[in-house]
């Protein structure tokens, strides 16, 4: 029997992607060259797809990087001269932070405890804060903070540039990027793809921050991919050096697959999969919800403080052939993580629920 990954990444591949790879390597996607026209057509769909998928407007443009932690160093070289502001409340919104940090930037925090979440209310941004770095979905802890308090808070802070990791939640966010400056993500959790590309929407705010910046003799905005070689590129469809062309294939067939779904159906389908979970930890005696907040609960990936050690519980579910991925750093033997992506459905989640209740 195959497994069910409820891992939150790598997860569950999308099911249409066997397909897609068969395609792919009878149209021989993996030897075009990222100068052909071919090529061209293949990153133009992918770009329609996002577009359509995640509402991005022209003013935006969809960018290629190895991973989505690239995009860190990525957005902080090219938008932020000295000063960024992060909400941290977990440890990948932690890791955004240590980056600016190691890049010598003035980096300023607002740190939560780990499971909290944030509501615009409680927020004061730094008056010379260029980025406000802001994680929408953190997938340590299980926690989400609301499309609408991210839009609140930029409303009150107009002139700064907003970045959001939503690593391991889109395309579930409705993100308004006429406010969102920029965001990423990668492939191998929601998307249901193996690991290795991300993706970076970045605004042509960020674009002339970035050419201001590289006029300044005392600054770098780094040497690899910068965002103005990014975007010089990317106006002809090609891409600064040879990028994982067939990840973009497949990627551009899932997100046209999600788009033939509706990116509304989608949404409520995750919401209801996450209704069926927390109910579940909610009445359970064995299991117990992380995240006290319900308007901070993550819908994409789940936490559950376990009464055994979490590992006899992932031997159980990996014995039914369900995996489950474990508490992150300190809370590894102590909770669960579950991811809730569109490859996996209502009826397996169901199948989870009774294995999880069998420990």
């Amino acid at each position: 029997m195959k497994n069910t990954y409820f891992t939150p990444g790598p997860a569950e591949l999308y099911p249409t992607i066997y397909q897609h790879l068969q395609r792919a390597m009878d149209k021989q996607i993996g030897s075009i060259s990222h100068r052909s026209e071919q090529f061209r057509n293949l990153y133009r769909f992918l770009d329609e797809q996002l577009r359509t998928l995640l509402s991005i407007p022209d003013t935006h443009g969809i960018f290629i990087t190895g991973s989505a932690s690239e995009v860190w160093e990525r957005m902080l070289l090219n938008c932020v001269e000295h000063e960024s502001f992060h909400l941290v409340n977990g440890s990948f919104s932690q890791k955004f932070y240590d980056y600016a940090n190691a890049l010598h930037k003035h980096a300023h925090v607002l740190e939560k405890p780990f499971g909290e979440g944030f509501d615009a209310a409680d927020i004061q941004v730094p008056d010379y804060a260029e980025v406000v770095c802001v994680t929408h979905n953190e997938t340590s802890s299980g926690v989400q903070m609301k499309p609408a308090e991210i839009h609140k808070l930029k409303r009150k802070h107009p002139k700064k540039l907003f970045c959001v990791d939503m690593v391991s939640s889109a395309p579930y966010p409705d993100l308004d990027f006429s406010l969102i400056d920029s965001a990423f993500f990668s492939v191998q959790k929601a998307f249901g793809m193996p690991a290795g590309m991300g993706i970076w929407i970045a605004s042509e705010a960020c674009l002339a921050k970035a050419e201001r910046l590289q006029k300044n003799d005392t600054l770098t905005v780094g040497a690899h991919h910068t965002l103005p070689a990014l975007w010089k590129h990317y106006r002809t469809f090609e891409t600064p050096a040879t990028p994982n062309v067939l990840y973009m294939y497949l990627l551009g067939k899932i997100a046209e697959d999600f788009n033939k779904i509706g990116i509304d159906t989608i949404r409520k389908q995750t919401e209801e999969k996450a209704r069926m979970l927390y109910k579940f930890i909610d009445t359970s005696d064995a299991y117990e919800p992380f995240v006290k907040q319900e308007r901070h609960r993550s819908q994409t990936v789940i936490v559950a403080t376990t009464q055994k050690p979490s590992s006899d519980v992932i031997k159980l579910g990996k014995a039914a052939n369900m995996l489950v991925g474990s508490g992150y750093g300190k809370f590894k033997e102590s909770q669960i993580r579950i991811a809730n992506f569109p490859a996996v459905s209502p009826e397996q989640v169901n199948e989870l629920i009774n294995q999880l209740n069998n420990v």
